[in-house]
């Protein structure tokens, strides 16, 4: 498996360069789709690090996981190494107790180094602040475990992504993604682009993978939510097709191991 993750977590690097959107005759907003992707492959490389640096949070000494709270975010640095920092924020301040980084060989190292406070406390705030947001419908998906991701933008305001994970007894489900741009401060929601059909549809992953189809037909064009599910389960499945009101959207596989995205005609 660790291979796997190595060579996928590689090859990640150029992924966006490689793959492609195949338009055939129509179809839907192709630069809305493009720009939605090159979001997803960040998405993507963040939940591998989150997913890996939190099991190596939760293997240290029990007395420093107890003092961690929900505020825990990943971001990379300019040389786009990948950190990963867990603590709690507590009175105004974010107490920092583990500071990880993951290097492109999926090499995880905890370093003692401490992170700017202003940044662990907005970057704390604008999570806090999402989830305020986002509680107003925890009550209906109570029994669903949803991912959380966060990224500055270059104008200082946050991106916020709440986005369902997998589920236990191998079930992935879709139809609900909370996504929320948060002023600089953290503290304020500048923008609303959350999606929830009502209710969580889903399909179970079986040893043998199978075509199936997520189901978006009131929609003119994939939600971010739609293309993350395809890029994240396609190695559980034959092909995960996106329907929308007038076309099928997808990822193929090449003899190359490249995946290029599809949109034909319904």
């Amino acid at each position: 498996m660790r291979k796997f993750l190595t060579l996928l977590f590689c090859i990640l690097n150029f992924l966006t360069q490689a793959q492609k959107s195949s338009n055939q005759g129509i179809i839907i907003n192709l630069a809305e789709f493009n720009k939605k992707t090159a979001i997803v492959d960040w998405l993507y490389k963040y939940d591998i690090v989150a997913w890996m640096t939190s099991d190596s949070a939760m293997a240290q000494d029990k007395k420093e996981v107890a003092k961690m709270g929900k505020e825990w975010f990943c971001f990379q640095d300019k040389s786009d190494v990948w950190h990963a920092v867990y603590g709690k924020y507590d009175h105004g301040t974010f107490n920092q107790v583990f500071h990880f980084t993951l290097d492109k060989t999926l090499k995880i190292k905890r370093i003692s180094d401490r992170i700017d406070t202003l940044m662990l406390n907005t970057y704390s705030r604008a999570l806090i602040t999402a989830n305020k947001k986002y509680a107003v419908f925890k009550d209906s998906l109570h029994n669903v475990t949803f991912s959380q991701y966060i990224k500055q933008n270059p104008d200082k305001t946050f991106s916020v992504w709440i986005l369902p994970a997998f589920q236990k007894a191998n079930y992935v489900v879709y139809g609900g993604e909370f996504i929320y741009t948060i002023d600089q401060t953290g503290t304020t929601v500048l923008k609303d682009d959350s999606y929830y059909q009502g209710r969580l549809r889903g399909f179970k992953v079986e040893t043998k993978p199978r075509t199936i189809m997520i189901d978006y037909s009131e929609l003119e064009n994939p939600t971010l939510g739609a293309i993350f599910f395809v890029w994240s389960y396609k190695k559980y499945f034959q092909n995960i097709y996106i329907e929308c009101a007038h076309s099928k959207s997808t990822a193929i596989k090449d003899e190359n191991e490249v995946y290029t995205w599809v949109h034909t005609e319904k």
